[in-house]
């Protein structure tokens, strides 16, 4: 069974940082695309970053310059190190696994940035 579950989420004044981290079971992440999708109130959930197993990175207009993705394939876990962080960045943090025709999603991770 797979499974993804996040980390690190938190309140943070902006221009702060924050590091997100996701583990994930049931399936290596070679086989995977990875993401970061956030889903703040009243809003869609969107792409933050996306990562594939070539190490092919993506990013959103709105976080490209802030924020990082990696990954560690030896501990199957996902990052995403957060930096100037703005208050437009608060939302909940999701962690997606696409493998395949199948999205496994994380529970979700609150990120708070306040000015």
């Amino acid at each position: 069974q797979v499974q993804v579950v996040e980390s690190g989420g938190g309140s943070v004044q902006a221009g702060g940082s924050l590091k997100l981290s996701c583990a994930a079971s049931g399936y290596a992440f070679r086989w995977c695309i990875m993401g970061w999708y956030r889903q703040a109130p009243g809003k869609e959930r969107e792409l933050v970053s996306s990562i594939r197993s070539d190490g092919t990175t993506t990013y959103a207009d709105s976080v490209k310059g802030r924020f990082t993705i990696s990954q560690d394939n030896t501990k199957n876990t996902l990052y995403l190190q957060m930096n100037s962080l703005k208050t437009e960045d608060t939302a909940v943090y999701y962690c997606a696994a696409t493998c395949g025709i199948k999205t496994h999603w994380g529970q979700g991770t609150q990120v708070t940035v306040s000015s």
